[in-house]
């Protein structure tokens, strides 16, 4: 992937792609794991367990699929609102409202003109979220890498955000994320693309080696 790849127009199935590429790899995992898991919590999510976020998960989907945007949807509140009305479903349930999800909504975001884009994105870093707690390998990265990294330059640059060049251990060419019009020198990043990606969500950074200078890590949080 070469940094212009990442600069050109929106490539309308890439939301759906990133979904798939991540239900393939996460529904196999989540159903060979024992009830006890979902109960786990998340240190991504404060106060929500593995089911919550898979709820949530799901439910967004459902959303998008269904098309229902009533007033205040994806709010706190509503989420919040969402997962408690699965709260009866078995966490088989759960999970295969979320592959159906996974599985439709790719369509209907292409169609959508890039406003729901950030839907695909939310949803795999929070199968990352699922991942750091299970002790699975793969937390913001695996498959959908490269999809990812290219929704959140395209994300950034859309957002207007502090412009960043990211020197990346796991990728060949660099990343520019942000505003890339030149009107601010860019931040600097070195380290690996997982690190970016727990930067650019807001997820704890530990145990991993890497700079950041020019921006404070609190100024990249996409997600709020």
């Amino acid at each position: 992937m070469t940094t212009a790849d990442v600069h050109e127009a929106r490539d309308p199935e890439q939301p759906g792609r990133l979904l798939a590429t991540e239900r393939d790899a996460l529904i196999p995992l989540l159903r060979a794991r024992p009830d006890a898991d979902f109960a786990l919590p998340t240190e991504a999510c404060p106060g929500w367990t593995v089911r919550d976020v898979l709820a949530h998960c799901s439910a967004a989907l459902t959303r998008v699929v269904e098309s229902r945007y009533e007033e205040g949807v994806f709010s706190p509140e509503s989420n919040d609102r969402d997962i408690a009305e699965r709260a009866a479903w078995t966490n088989a349930q759960v999970v295969d409202e979320l592959e159906r999800g996974m599985s439709e909504a790719g369509p209907l975001i292409a169609k959508a003109g890039g406003v729901l884009d950030m839907i695909a994105l939310g949803e795999w870093v929070h199968a990352g979220d699922v991942r750091e707690v299970l002790g699975e390998p793969g937390a913001y990265a695996g498959a959908g890498l490269p999809d990812a990294l290219a929704l959140l330059a395209r994300i950034t640059r859309e957002k207007g955000q502090v412009p960043l060049h990211a020197d990346l251990d796991d990728r060949d060419e660099p990343l520019r994320l942000g505003d890339v019009s030149g009107e601010r020198p860019p931040a600097r990043f070195i380290g690996d693309a997982a690190t970016l990606v727990r930067l650019y969500a807001g997820r704890p950074v530990r145990g991993t080696s890497y700079e950041l200078a020019g921006v404070e890590a609190e100024e990249l949080n996409i997600f709020g």
